[in-house]
């Protein structure tokens, strides 16, 4: 009953992932991931005996140890990845605010037009 729950679960997984992908939710780089960790949750699923293989021909003693280790690595992976796209979109804030900085300033410097022929200008102060 055990292996039935986590497949169900896993095919709600790779379900949810393509509903997503197609409705355009989720990229598909991050969406790889998860259709990895499905798929490979579908694989144990099914073969339940194919992680205690794993575990004794790595050295680990019980297989939930192997599990928990993959996991633990995995969820460094997709820390890693989002902190490293974090400090990607930093930077283009960072830069976006500076040229946002610097066409404020100019359209400042502009000398103004007082013939009302012009529309008032969209950036705020």
């Amino acid at each position: 009953m055990t292996n039935l729950a986590a497949f169900i679960l896993s095919l709600a997984i790779v379900g949810v992932v393509f509903e997503m992908l197609r409705r355009k939710k989720l990229r598909e780089k991050y969406a790889a991931l998860w259709l990895i960790v499905g798929v490979g949750t579908l694989i144990l699923a099914a073969f339940p005996r194919l992680l205690t293989i794993v575990a004794e021909a790595v050295g680990v003693q019980l297989p939930s140890n192997l599990l928990f280790i993959i996991s633990i690595l995995l969820l460094l992976g997709v820390c890693l990845h989002l902190s490293w796209e974090i400090s990607v979109v930093e930077d283009e804030t960072r830069t976006l605010a500076e040229e946002v900085a610097i066409l404020r300033t100019m359209v400042e410097a502009m000398p103004q037009d007082s013939g009302g022929d012009t529309p008032a200008s969209p950036v705020s102060k």
